[in-house]
C-alpha cells in the first residue's frame, strides 16, 4: 500500500506546506485538478480526511498533522541520504532555504553565496529577504541570518560577518540648514527618517551608548521608510537624518556626500550569524555553504 501511496504521500506534504492547491501544483509542475483528484484518491484510499478545504485556502486535519510528523522527517532524511550518495561520486548537490534581513543579503549573504554557486551548480539556494524575526522552523527554512544579539539561546550560531556599528548621517546641504547635533538628546530638535520594526510593528528608537550606558531615542521626521534602499535615498536627498549600519555610508562619508554624527555615542556590537535548530540534520550540501558564509578574523 505504501508503493501505492507514494507519490501522493510526496504531494500531500506539499500541499499541507502551501496551504493551497495553486502554488503546490505549481511546484509540483501538474495541474491543479489532477492535485486535488490525486489528494481526493489518497483520502478515499486510506479513508480519512487529511485536509479542510475552504473556498481561500486548505489546511492538513489532525489526522493529516499527524501524518506529516511521521512522513516528513523520513523523507527529509531519504533525501539527505541520496544527496550523500550523490556526493561521494564527486558532485555536490542540494536544495537550501534561506532567510535573511534586506542588509544582511545585501552586505554579506549575496556577495558570499555568488562564489559559491559559480563553484557549485548543482547546489540550489533560495534566499528570502524579509526583515522580521523568522520563525526558520514554522518557515520551513534550513537557515536564517539575525544580529547575534538576538539569536535564540536554542540556535546553533555561525558567524559570518564582523561586528558592526551604526552610524547617524545627514547630507551637506541638510546641515547648511540645521545645527550638527552634540547628544543623542538634541535629535529632537532634527528631522530624522523613522523605521517601523516589522515584527513589534512600533517605531525603532534609536539606541545610543555611552560610558557603558545605553540610551534609546524616539526621533521624529516627515517620512517612515522600512526599506535600507530608501531610507539611503532619503538622507542623501535630504530629507533629514538617517540612523544605517556604518558599512553602508562609509564610501558617502568619505567622498562628502554625506556627514557623519555622533560617532562617540555609536558603539559596536555583534554582527551577523547564521542560525540554525541544534536538532535538525543538514545534508553535507548545508555543511559546505556554512563553510563558505562562514566569517574569518
Amino acid at each position: 500500500m505504501l508503493k501505492e501511496n507514494f507519490n501522493e504521500l510526496q504531494s500531500f506534504l506539499v500541499v499541507a506546506r502551501e496551504r493551497s492547491f495553486t502554488k503546490a501544483a505549481a511546484k509540483l509542475g501538474v495541474s491543479q485538478s489532477a492535485l486535488s483528484h490525486a489528494m481526493k484518491a489518497l483520502e478515499g484510499r486510506l479513508n480519512i480526511r487529511l485536509l479542510t478545504r475552504t473556498t481561500r485556502s486548505v489546511a492538513p486535519t489532525e489526522a493529516g498533522e499527524r501524518i506529516i510528523a511521521c512522513l516528513e522527517p523520513r523523507i527529509t532524511d531519504l533525501e539527505q541520504e541520496l544527496e550523500a550518495l550523490i556526493q561521494l561520486n564527486g558532485t555536490a548537490s542540494g536544495n537550501i532555504r534561506l532567510s535573511a534581513g534586506e542588509h544582511a543579503a545585501r552586505s554579506l549573504v549575496w556577495p558570499k553565496l555568488k562564489p559559491f554557486l559559480r563553484e557549485y551548480p548543482q547546489i540550489n539556494v533560495e534566499l528570502v529577504v524579509d526583515n522580521g524575526f523568522v520563525d526558520v522552523v514554522a518557515g520551513r527554512y534550513d537557515a536564517g541570518v539575525r544580529l547575534g544579539e538576538s539569536v535564540d539561546k536554542d540556535m546553533v550560531a555561525v558567524k559570518i560577518g564582523p561586528d558592526m556599528r551604526l552610524a547617524v548621517v545627514g547630507a551637506p546641504e541638510y546641515f547648511a540648514a540645521n545645527r550638527i547635533p552634540q547628544t543623542p538628546h538634541e535629535l529632537q530638535y532634527h528631522r530624522c527618517i523613522n523605521m517601523r520594526l516589522p515584527t513589534a510593528g512600533g517605531l525603532y528608537h534609536w539606541e545610543f551608548e555611552k560610558d557603558g550606558k545605553p540610551l534609546r531615542v524616539r526621533v521624529e521626521g516627515q517620512l517612515t521608510l522600512n526599506l535600507l534602499s530608501e531610507r539611503m535615498d532619503a538622507v542623501l536627498s535630504g530629507f533629514g537624518l538617517a540612523c544605517v549600519p556604518e558599512d553602508m555610508v562609509q564610501e558617502q562619508v568619505a567622498s562628502g556626500e554625506l556627514v557623519q554624527v555622533l560617532q562617540e555615542w555609536c558603539p559596536s556590537f555583534p554582527g551577523y550569524y547564521l542560525y540554525y535548530p541544534s536538532r535538525k540534520q543538514h545534508p553535507p550540501a548545508f555543511a559546505m555553504m556554512i563553510d563558505a558564509l562562514r566569517y574569518s578574523e
